[in-house]
């Protein structure tokens, strides 16, 4: 029924040029360029939206309703905040820092805080129906949805393009805006019955990826951008609408301009609106991105594919497979299409078909410079790449056929894959085609080229390659082509393919499957075998170890494994190796052996156009022979060389063996070596180069010319599945410069250095003009690419891993900013122009080296009970993960852990002077003696009992005279607090009232009728009047309850047990003009604590009723944040990260010093052990976030966690369980730890934005930032379990919780 539809509409481009447009996609596998975005602009009828931070459009009305989840609309509204919706926006308070779902219908490429005020950027917006830009949309829905997209021919279109627009920012005098501005588009692609959204993010178009609530202040924090899709609010008030989040992190959003899932990085496509049922939007899962993810969720409930995009996958990584694809589910309505779909693809040709050689796939040659145009890739081969490889052969070169159809700013996508898992029945119609027409009869066929041969399609290599089916599928081709063959066909061979096999390859490189097997070949910007890949331009090391026995003349030297380290610039061909600790006669001896270090100038020799030095060839692993003869005296030695990979670091490792006899050379002499040329013949697996060389023996005046024949053999493992697309010339001529050797006897060191160029073989005609990257002479940073240029002109470009103009790079830290594959449980190792992934405390890599896999622990004897600490009342087992244990005494316990005795702290005088303490097993109490109060560490005597007065006296005697109980109608004196008659008195409950005087007596003509009371003055001076309490002050009843810092605020939430009462929570104290962060409780003087970063003081507040707040440091802070109170030493500890400080002082502010101002960066939670006397902060430095620890008095500084930490903004120490506990916001944590780092434990690994946190009982409570409110959390199970969220809506700070007792007290 849908194809009937099409007719009248507008017609889209022609098929041909729509092949061709495809065919020059399929031959780019880069990130979308700015100019590939859909055509934009004021002349193409955008409409501009209002420069400001929270600007809306008026509502567009649409030509064609759009379809959105199961809703239909006419209008469609554009915000500032990079969002769109069916209906006008609330103020951005309301939604921009918000996690998802929003209230609203939302559309969102890019939610954030976004400001385009001053002509940072701009918004434009229109709907279209012109054939070019729905032709584009439609490609891209049928790539991503080749079976329910098929047919999808739009008829409308709406497109909103945020170019450069720049992140919100407070005004600050004399610093100039941010330079950082992000573009993405949203395109929005309708029919009568479906609706499909395309995201694009241009290569370098994000350049931030979050933005910091208004609300943040000084607080260094920053939100994500939120990008997906939400229904809003359905009619049942009560029922939040389905939703769609793609990010949740901000290397998530890093990724969207490096990810697709649709095979294109940068761009996204999603079906959110059909008639047919559509629960939750559908994203398209043909890129193989998000193809493990599950792509439908039931209504009302969000579906994140951000778990996709969470681990750092870089253009050069998207060649990752999915063994678990098979795993997909499909909604009813797709799966019966699913299943009936080809596991194979049938690429259906409209020609004669001219294969070349062997009729194997085959890539074209390799341009003169490394990683050529990427149009010249393979017609045959699904995974052809810019990077040549040993053992392919010459292919047609299709980069003029495609060219002449290339329109600027348009990208088409990549071919459709089958949906479906499972294999088609023999005989089966093939799949539609590539226009989603029919088979090789339909007018979508590919067009052929003059002379009747057909453009075969160019599939994009694995990085943005669609997985066939289920899983990787083989490069197959019939045996007898003939002129009728016009099918292809991809088949599961029994042999070794990438599917299985694609870890045995770098990081840095691509598989491709061949009629045979697989190969290996490194990505553009690298160069090796394919195993190995180093980048180009940049500089590499050497480590290894020498062995050698030696007879120096005719004395016997024997070392073993001394140290070798060689060091390479690669972009001109210098080689530094120096061996240590070689005694001093081989040492010597060694000098002429230039070839110890030689073999390191050929494998990295400065190429010239079209050669290939032998790292190209080997990668990390070949065996070096050679055979040294000496004249005159014919000594003879041999040198084995065994390449053994590359380490973690990307270091090549290598084992030297010396054995024969050289030339004994008197410690007083020293060699050299004039430069040379060597030739090196190949063949198959193997280099073999024979010359001699002269060296000159010199000391003072007299000079010795000597020489040796040396023969070199190199031998090493090839891929044999590749068919071979270049001739390895027979011979090559390797030139030799500035040879060095030299030894020295103070450090004990033989050095050698070389500068090497491989070439041809070259004649001894007049020198002609050198480009200077082909003989080093060139200006490059040595991590720099040189790129030859007309003549002797040349540019720079920084070697991947650095940055930098070429001239000067420096490193780039890719743990930092993201661009690493370290995936889920490992930590990224920052390395100089690289990195290394290393597997978390019980993970190990599995064969990828790059997924970390849990290792199955060993029994735990500390909780199957194999152990024999001490009872668990008194002691505690540690277990070290090995099986092994210790055990240690609690708290209030002395021992070795095995057998534990009680402390007496009695004895220890814990408690106050005046107070009794009483001993118990593991603690003890204290209590105040008789005629004094306190809570036993402090007692102050009670006060003195005053003498009764008349009035109580008299009350008394009637009430003894009543018999303790009066009726209603007998008469009791009425005495006020201080004993004294109140003027008012009445008989018993009745309305008898009249006045009295000062003694009691009564004020004649006072009494009162009933039901009027009488007008008594006061005839007792009133005492000294407190102060009352504030309009906007209420004391907190007693009772346990948490106290929370809401900006200008305190606020009280009570507990029941550990239940939030939220009924009767309500606000403490408002403080206007303060920014409330950091939050404490002294629970000895009933007195609160915070710090304001606003007003940049620490002030405090008691709970009595009339209390008026009191600051306490007001000079010397900059943003005071994390606050704790230590009730013992009566001292309290805070952070300040604008000083990068931690400081204490006594509770009235006296007695202030700092603690710490070195080695911190973000310093901000903090807390207080007051028992054991340790204090414990943390820092969340985005490089290097750790959590240390020290003694109250600053001594004893150490780090206590600094591995699987990202932003640790709470932390909080737990008496009763000695649990030191942490929020993360970075890894989305709650984790807690021994203080003496053992026992680390993840209570909940899905938390959303914490900012601050507290334990009470078997509880955590945090804020939250997403949420803005507190969250509770059962220690035990991990469970969330109670949520709080006030109903005036802003930031949540700190937290504490008030013990109507203070904490280690009985």
């Amino acid at each position: 029924m849908r194809a009937d539809r099409a007719a009248g509409r507008p017609a889209l481009p022609p098929p041909p040029l729509l092949l061709m447009l495809l065919l020059l996609l399929l031959s780019r596998a880069a990130a979308l360029h700015p100019n590939e975005l859909f055509p934009y602009g004021q002349s193409r009828g955008d409409q501009l939206l209002q420069e400001g931070d929270d600007e809306s459009s008026a509502a567009v009305k649409l030509t064609l309703s759009l379809r959105f989840y199961d809703a239909q609309f006419s209008d469609l509204y554009v915000g500032t905040n990079g969002i769109i919706s069916t209906q006008d926006f609330p103020r951005e308070t309301q939604y921009v820092d918000d996690d998802f779902p929003t209230d609203f219908p939302a559309i969102a490429p890019f939610l954030a805080d976004i400001d385009t005020s001053g002509g940072r950027g701009r918004v434009l917006y229109r709907q279209d129906t012109s054939p070019t830009v729905l032709g584009l949309a439609a490609n891209y829905v049928r790539t991503g949805f080749p079976l329910s997209g098929a047919h999808f021919t739009p008829t409308h279109a709406f497109l909103a393009t945020w170019e450069q627009v720049g992140a919100y920012e407070e005004a600050k005098r004399g610093a100039p805006p941010s330079g950082e501005l992000n573009t993405f588009q949203a395109v929005l692609a309708s029919d009568e019955s479906d609706t499909y959204a395309l995201f694009l993010y241009p290569a370098n178009g994000l350049q931030f990826f979050g933005t910091r609530p208004k609300e943040s202040y000084n607080v260094q924090l920053q939100l994500p951008a939120r990008v997906g899709f939400c229904r809003g609010e359905v009619d049942d008030l009560n029922r939040q609408g389905p939703y769609f989040s793609l990010t949740s992190t901000e290397q998530s959003v890093k990724n969207l301009y490096q990810h697709s899932n649709l095979g294109i990085p940068g761009v996204w496509a999603f079906h959110i609106g059909s008639t047919s049922p559509l629960d939750n939007v559908r994203p398209a899962t043909v890129g193989g991105v998000l193809s493990k993810a599950r792509p439908w969720a039931p209504l009302g409930q969000s579906f994140r594919h951000a778990v996709a995009l969470e681990d750092d996958y870089t253009q050069d990584t998207l060649d990752d497979y999915d063994e678990n694809e098979e795993e997909i589910e499909y909604p009813p309505s797709e799966l019966a299409e699913a299943s009936n779909g080809h596991s194979a693809i049938d690429v259906s040709l409209g020609g004669r078909i001219s294969a070349p050689d062997s009729g194997l796939a085959s890539p074209v040659p390799r341009s003169a410079s490394r990683g050529g145009p990427e149009t010249e890739a393979s017609p045959l081969d699904p995974h052809a790449k810019e990077r040549r490889h040993q053992g392919e052969t010459n292919a047609p070169d299709l980069k003029q056929r495609v060219e002449s159809s290339q329109q600027p700013g348009t990208r088409v996508p990549a071919p459709p894959e089958t949906e479906g898992d499972s294999p088609a029945p023999p005989g089966e119609a093939p799949p539609p085609s590539l226009e989603g027409g029919a088979g090789p009869a339909d007018q979508d066929a590919l067009p052929a080229h003059p002379g009747g041969e057909a453009a075969l399609p160019n599939y994009p290599g694995p990085d943005h390659a669609p997985h066939l089916g289920h899983r990787r599928q083989v490069v197959g081709v019939e045996d007898d082509i003939s002129s009728n063959t016009e099918v292809f066909t991809y088949n599961a061979a029994n042999k070794e393919t990438c599917e299985h096999n694609h870890e045995r390859c770098s990081r840095h490189a691509f598989c491709t499957d061949y009629a045979t097997g697989f190969c290996c070949h490194c990505q553009s910007r690298f160069y090796g075998n394919g195993k190995h890949c180093l980048p180009e331009g940049a500089p590499h090391r050497v480590n290894g170890k020498v062995s050698g026995h030696l007879l120096v003349g005719h004395t016997p030297v024997h070392f073993t494994d001394v140290d070798l380290h060689a060091y390479v610039v690669g972009n001109d061909g210098r080689a530094y190796t120096a061996i240590s600790h070689i005694p001093q006669p081989a040492a010597q001896a060694l000098l002429p052996l230039t070839p110890i270090g030689g073999l390191f100038g050929w494998l990295f020799a400065l190429e010239k156009p079209g050669w290939e030095n032998g790292f190209s060839l080997t990668g990390a692993t070949f065996i070096h022979h050679v055979e040294v003869t000496f004249y005159p005296g014919e000594e003879r030695v041999r040198i084995t060389q065994t390449a053994e990979g590359l380490d973690p670091e990307n270091y090549l490792s290598i084992k030297t063996n010396i054995q024969g006899q050289v030339p004994y050379i008197p410690a007083n002499f020293s060699a050299h070596m004039a430069p040379y040329k060597e030739l090196y013949h190949y063949a198959d697996s193997a280099v073999t180069s024979t010359s001699t060389r002269t060296y000159s023996l010199m000391s003072g005046a007299i000079n010795q010319t000597r020489s040796y024949r040396i023969h070199q053999n190199i031998t090493y493992q090839v891929c044999r599945h590749a068919p071979r697309h270049w001739a390895v010339p027979v011979t090559q001529q390797l030139n030799v410069d500035r040879v060095f050797a030299l030894y020295s006897d103070e450090e004990k060191v033989l050095r050698f250095a070389v500068t090497n160029q491989i070439g041809p073989v070259e004649g001894d005609s007049e020198p002609t003009p050198v480009n200077p990257c082909y003989d080093g002479s060139h200006t490059c940073a040595t991590t720099a690419r040189c790129h030859p240029a007309t003549g002797v002109d040349y540019t720079c470009e920084c070697a991947s891993g650095y940055q930098g103009d070429g001239r000067s790079c420096v490193d780039v830290n890719e743990c930092a900013t993201g661009f690493h594959r370290c995936g889920p449980n490992s930590v990224c190792v920052n390395l100089l122009g690289s990195y290394r992934c290393e597997c978390r405390s019980g993970y190990e890599f599995a064969d990828d080296r790059h997924t970390c896999i849990s290792i199955t622990p060993p029994p735990n004897p500390c909780e199957n009970g194999r152990h024999n600490c001490a009872p668990a009342s008194q002691a505690r087992c540690i277990h070290h993960g090995d099986g092994s244990f210790s055990c240690a005494c609690l708290p209030g316990y002395a021992g070795d852990g095995h057998r534990c005795t009680d402390v007496d702290e009695c004895s220890e005088n814990r408690c106050h002077p005046l107070a009794t303490c009483s001993n118990t097993p593991g603690s003890f109490s204290c209590r105040c003696q008789p005629g004094y109060y306190g809570d036993g560490f402090q007692c102050t005597p009670e006060p003195t009992q005053r003498p009764r007065t008349v009035c109580e006296r008299w009350r008394e005697s009637l009430l003894e005279h009543y018999g303790g109980t009066p009726r209603d109608d007998q008469y009791v004196p009425q005495c006020d607090d201080l004993g004294h008659f109140t003027p008012l008195q009445c008989h018993g409950k009745s309305d008898f009232c009249w006045c009295v005087d000062q003694d009691g007596r009564e004020v004649q003509g006072t009494r009162s009728q009933p039901g009027i009371t009488p007008a008594c003055i006061p005839t007792v001076a009133p005492p000294t009047i407190r102060p009352t309490p504030r309009p906007d002050v209420t004391p907190p009843p007693v009772g346990t309850f948490l106290l929370y810092a809401q900006g200008q605020q305190i606020g009280h939430l009570p507990l029941n047990g550990t239940r939030l009462q939220k009924d009767t929570a309500k606000t403490l104290l408002s403080l206007h003009g303060s920014i409330v962060v950091g939050i404490d409780y002294d629970c000895r003087e009933r007195m609160v604590y915070w710090t304001d970063v606003a007003g940049r003081t620490i002030s405090r507040a008691s709970l009595e009723p009339g209390a008026e707040p009191e600051m306490v440091i007001n000079s010397g802070l900059i943003s005071p944040e994390g606050l704790a109170i230590d009730h013992f030493r009566r001292t309290m500890y805070w952070t300040d990260s604008g000083l990068d400080k931690i400081e204490r002082a006594r509770l009235d502010g006296s007695e202030r010093r700092a603690l710490f101002h070195t080695d911190l960066v973000n310093p901000r939670a903090i807390a207080v052990d007051p028992i054991q006397g340790n204090l414990y902060w943390t820092d969340w430095n985005r490089e290097a976030p750790k959590i240390e620890m020290s003694s109250l008095d600053g001594e004893n500084r150490r780090i206590l966690v600094n591995k699987d930490i990202g932003l640790p903004n709470g932390l909080t120490f737990d008496p009763f369980s000695k649990l030191l506990c942490w929020a993360d916001a970075g890894t989305k944590k709650l984790e807690c730890i021994l203080p003496d780092g053992t026992g680390r434990r993840v209570i909940q690994n899905n938390l959303n934005y914490p900012f601050n946190i507290v334990s009470y009982a078997d509880h955590f409570y945090h804020t939250d930032w997403r949420r803005d409110g507190v969250i509770a959390v059962n220690r035990d199970t991990g469970q969330f379990t109670d949520e709080y969220l006030p109903e005036q809506r802003s930031h949540l700070y700190g937290i504490t919780a008030v013990y109507p007792y203070c904490p280690g007290r009985k």
